[in-house]
């Protein structure tokens, strides 16, 4: 199979059989093999409904329906763990990517071979208060950070190579941070492409200003795990010796004045240099534990998935126990 493209969604009824038409008609224009993946975060409205009815009529469309919303990250990941295209695009569900981008997208792919394209979105319609500046510092910020430079690192429109989606892990709200965790997974040849983007053409916007703190936040946790996510013991570790030794220090000198130059000044208890030793000694245990425990968990954590999944349509791993029946 070509191309897999992949769709997280949240009440975007309106939108779906119009971008279903679009992916279609470039798909056969450029003599694709395709499958075009939906997954229905927790929708309230009647998405998963048409999903069920592009199923039908469209042997190509596949569904995923979450128990409840989760978040595009999770959806994102259950979408990876089923595609078998070649190619994987993931776009958002709400018109303002382009399927005209993908014969470019995936020629950058396969006959480029990068690993990783993510769009850019160069010209946005977005309110320059509400998204577009705060998307400007959150990138540069991400840029600064990741080490990628990147100008959009939040556009839903990407390219992968499948082994590329298979080998990253999509949690949280990582979902932005892709690039990064297929670079930290070795892979590095990642690039941009200045992308089309259009006008909401239906409904309103699912994220609020406060994604971008999130973001920021996300965005410190991956670069601690790149860092110290296989060796936590080496910054707790290092943190909490250079603590206590700072508390030695301190201990030994008030020791020394006491025993050899002032034995008869006031009583250790008295002076504040006491009380600065102890605190630092008490803080740095506290880093070297929080580091062997951090291993300790390490060692012993199991793989889960924090979602839980109601349906899917036409996947070939599906398990009719594993289902949930909501009628």
């Amino acid at each position: 199979m070509n191309i897999s493209v992949v769709i997280p969604l949240l009440n975007e009824q309106e939108s779906l059989q119009e971008l279903h038409d679009w992916i279609v008609r470039v798909m056969q224009s450029n003599q694709y093999s395709y499958e075009i993946l939906f997954i229905d975060d927790g929708s309230t409205d009647a998405s998963w409904e048409l999903i069920e009815h592009l199923s039908n009529s469209n042997p190509n469309v596949k569904g995923i329906r979450f128990l409840r919303n989760y978040g595009k990250s999770q959806a994102l990941n259950a979408g990876f763990l089923e595609v078998e295209g070649d190619v994987v695009i993931t776009m958002d569900g709400d018109l303002q990517d382009s399927p005209d981008e993908i014969p470019e997208l995936y020629d950058l792919i396969i006959n480029e071979g990068y690993d990783l394209i993510s769009g850019w979105k160069k010209v946005r319609y977005d309110s320059i208060i509400a998204k577009n500046l705060p998307s400007k510092l959150f990138n540069w910020a991400a840029r600064k950070i990741s080490g990628l430079h990147l100008h959009d690192f939040n556009c839903g429109l990407k390219a992968y190579k499948k082994v590329v989606i298979k080998n990253v892990d999509v949690s949280g709200e990582m979902h932005r941070y892709i690039p990064v965790l297929a670079k930290n997974a070795g892979f590095y040849k990642i690039d941009e492409k200045p992308v089309q983007h259009q006008a909401r053409k239906y409904g309103k916007t699912k994220f609020g200003a406060e994604r971008f703190i999130h973001g920021l936040l996300d965005l410190l946790t991956i670069w601690f795990i790149s860092k110290f996510g296989k060796r936590p013991m080496h910054l707790f570790g290092a943190m909490g010796i250079l603590m206590f030794f700072i508390g030695f220090c301190f201990a030994g000198y008030l020791g020394i004045d006491k025993l050899f130059i002032n034995p008869e000044g006031r009583l250790l208890t008295e002076r504040p240099q006491f009380y600065l030793a102890m605190v630092t000694m008490i803080i740095g245990t506290q880093f070297f534990l929080a580091g062997f425990i951090t291993e300790m968990i390490l060692r012993s954590k199991q793989d889960h998935k924090n979602y839980k999944i109601a349906h899917k349509l036409n996947l070939s791993s599906i398990q009719n126990s594993n289902n949930i029946n909501l009628t």
